[in-house]
């Protein structure tokens, strides 16, 4: 069986500080761009039983996991708009494991494999259309004190995708389920 660290983190933690090239971020983007589809045919037609099993001991639950991409997601989203909109802006962190305490995490998943796909259609649409100039537009998260360029957050959110993804993945693996 895996050790908690591989369950946690399947692909790895993500590692702040890299540099990424314009070429990197156009393959960032299409990671982006195929995630809906991707975790969709994967969790889609899971029932409760599935969907209520936590990926880890002490984890979220496939359920709460799909709530939570698309929380996140869609904050990430917002951080775009703002980063290309003002000058290094600041922006909101939440707390996503209070988020993921909230009546609406126990809702069926089709919504927010909904939401999840119509919103990945606007963020990929808005980040394809960005130069490299723009794509090192920057906003500023107090939590972290410090800045980020877009070409971070596009890096951190195609490791999001696949990070959730293997989470739901192995999870069937180790089941039968897939």
């Amino acid at each position: 069986m895996d050790d908690l660290y591989s369950l946690r983190y399947p692909i790895g933690d993500f590692e702040y500080g890299q540099s990424f090239t314009f070429a990197d971020s156009r393959q960032h983007i299409q990671t982006i761009q195929g995630f809906p589809k991707k975790f969709t045919e994967l969790i889609g037609k899971w029932g409760d039983d599935r969907l209520d099993t936590p990926y880890r001991p002490e984890g979220w639950t496939i359920r709460q996991l799909a709530h939570h991409v698309v929380d996140s997601h869609t904050n990430a989203y917002v951080r775009t708009k703002l980063a290309l909109t003002e000058q290094n802006p600041r922006i909101t962190p939440y707390e996503e494991a209070e988020w993921a305490k909230l009546a609406d995490y126990q809702l069926d998943v089709a919504p927010s494999l909904v939401i999840l796909s119509n919103l990945h259609l606007r963020w990929v649409t808005v980040l394809e259309s960005l130069s490299e100039t723009e794509l090192q537009r920057t906003y500023f998260h107090p939590g972290m004190q410090r800045s980020f360029q877009l070409t971070d957050m596009v890096g951190l959110y195609a490791w999001h995708c696949e990070h959730h993804f293997q989470h739901a993945y192995r999870l069937a693996e180790r089941n039968g389920w897939v």
